[in-house]
């Protein structure tokens, strides 16, 4: 199946960027670290306009560091784009930004990158990948509400971030169209999407056959299983049957154990888990 998922309010986010763009210096973009390819927004590289791009890999703690190690060239390599690896329990993250954007911005506009006064970024993101609460740490205080849930940001809103950098920030959006279908379900696995607009049984078995196929030994030692199950199916039930997920007659409730899986991969309890590598673009 293909996943979609476009409310009204990530129109206007869309609308909003591109008529705030000239007035930034650069673009701060939050990345899932688990799936750096499918968390980026497509439209975004098409609303630059030439300005220098920082893309936060934020929830590298979930991610295999090994993965995120891979990922960091190949972000390099796109022209004006530079990478930046972060987690929740990590300090001095506005010092790294304005400190990065600066020497970015002068590359591209020597005549800005000079001034003394403070950078202007557009920070952008997809739903849940942590905008809010970097918005926050960014500016040292609480400004953003932020959720475990998609869609909380509604309207963008000025942020100042002490005397050296400007942000707006702006709702998370998706696109329109989510291509190819893997990337749909990475982001449904990783909470991009909301939960009440797919399948989670259906998304639960997209997850199965990764973890079988990527990450088998975490998957068996967290679950406390002596054998691979034969396919996602398999798994899912005997997740089920490990957390006691039982209706009458000791049949497996599918649903509630498909939720169990998502939310253990989604936590983090099953291991550091990268859902794509460079390789995974092609």
């Amino acid at each position: 199946m293909s996943i979609h998922w476009f409310p009204g309010h990530m129109a206007t986010a869309r609308r909003e960027i591109r008529k705030t763009m000239p007035q930034v210096d650069f673009v701060l973009e939050v990345l899932d670290a688990r799936l750096p390819y499918s968390s980026e927004n497509p439209l975004v590289a098409e609303l630059l306009g030439g300005k220098p791009r920082i893309q936060i890999l934020n929830k590298s703690d979930l991610a295999d560091p090994e993965v995120t190690a891979r990922w960091l060239p190949a972000i390099a390599a796109v022209p004006g784009t530079h990478p930046l690896v972060h987690h929740h329990e990590q300090r001095g993250l506005r010092e790294r930004v304005t400190t990065l954007a600066r020497g970015l911005v002068a590359e591209a506009a020597p005549s800005r990158g000079g001034r003394s006064g403070p950078l202007a970024a557009l920070i952008l993101g997809i739903p849940n990948v942590g905008k809010s609460t970097l918005v926050n740490r960014l500016a040292g205080r609480v400004i953003a509400k932020a959720s475990n849930k998609p869609a909380v940001t509604q309207q963008q809103q000025r942020v100042q971030v002490g005397s050296d950098l400007v942000l707006f920030d702006t709702p998370g959006f998706l696109w329109p169209k989510l291509t190819p279908a893997s990337c749909g379900y990475r982001l449904a696995v990783s909470g991009a999407i909301s939960d009440r607009v797919v399948d989670l049984q259906d998304v639960a078995g997209f997850a199965a056959r990764f973890l079988l196929s990527r990450y088998p030994a975490a998957t068996l030692a967290f679950y406390g299983l002596d054998a691979a199950p034969v396919d996602e199916t398999a798994l899912i039930e005997a997740v089920g049957r490990r957390r006691g997920m039982l209706v009458k007659g000791g049949v497996v409730d599918l649903q509630r154990a498909a939720e169990r899986l998502i939310h253990d991969l989604r936590d983090g309890k099953i291991g550091p888990i990268s859902f794509e590598t460079p390789e995974d673009r092609a």
